[in-house]
């Protein structure tokens, strides 16, 4: 076993584990996506549009609800996602409302060899990339999945975010990519007192990195923005200054949260 994989492995046995404590989380509020609510947020769904009758291929889906809510409006969605129990969690979720999105076990760089065709649009939210190494090979599969003319549909946390300690204090980590990170946390975002302490390992990717990656992809970059909060109350020190947005408590509006983009092959 490759040394990537053996990294896989590890971050695989963790998100089995984060599932168990995630899908009855207040945060992920179960009760309400099955009675209807939506799991996307705005700055998504202003890239998305109209996806009535669109083909999506939606990458590191954790256990669905995203995947869920595009089929909701209409489209036809293939999950993907590294965690067994979380593929298990989004097909019974899938069966138990009727809808008909297929979900698939599979780490990013190998969607290719299990998820046949191409799509319409390729999507990924929050979190996704810095499970991951190589940035080349993230937007390689972007390309091979997506048909002539797709889009791409990105949004995720600032890579800003990703220098700070847990607390926001200072700057501990590389803004680029040179090495990975190798932690052993207490709990999860959906609770830090969660019985979890495992391995995880992450990576952090620059704006040019990301950007440039998909670039020589073969994509042409239609839409780009930046945003002073995050979506979800997902990190440590925030504070609620609206309804669904969280900033840093302390640098209310003067860190960089999240980014949205949209390419097209």
């Amino acid at each position: 076993m490759s040394k990537e994989q053996e990294y896989f492995e590890v971050n695989r046995a963790l998100w089995n584990e984060k599932t168990k404590h995630h899908t009855g989380s207040e945060f992920y509020d179960m009760e309400g996506f099955l009675k209807g609510n939506t799991s996307l947020k705005e700055p998504e769904l202003d890239l998305l549009g109209d996806v009535k009758g669109k083909s999506i291929l939606h990458l590191q889906c954790h256990f669905g609800q995203d995947s869920l809510s595009l089929a909701r409006m209409g489209a036809k969605v293939t999950g993907t996602d590294i965690s067994d129990d979380a593929i298990a969690y989004a097909k019974k979720i899938n069966e138990d409302l009727g809808l008909d999105a297929t979900f698939v076990r599979a780490d990013t760089y190998s969607v290719p060899q299990e998820v046949e065709g191409q799509f319409d649009i390729v999507f990924g939210s929050y979190g996704v990339i810095g499970w991951l190494p190589d940035m080349q090979r993230f937007a390689d599969v972007v390309a091979k999945k997506l048909k002539k003319g797709g889009r791409f549909i990105f949004a995720e946390f600032h890579p800003v975010m990703w220098m700070y300690d847990y607390d926001f204090k200072q700057p501990a980590f590389y803004y680029f990519n040179r090495e990975p990170i190798i932690e052993e946390l207490q709990g999860t975002y959906t609770d830090r007192e969660a019985d979890i302490k495992m391995k995880e390992v992450g990576w952090n990717h620059s704006f040019g990195e990301v950007l440039q990656s998909l670039i020589d992809a073969g994509l042409t970059l239609e839409h780009f923005n930046e945003f002073d909060y995050a979506p979800y109350n997902c990190f440590s020190n925030t504070v609620e200054v609206s309804a669904g947005k969280w900033q840093l408590k302390g640098m209310e509006g003067m860190m960089p949260m999240m980014y949205s983009l949209k390419m097209v092959k």
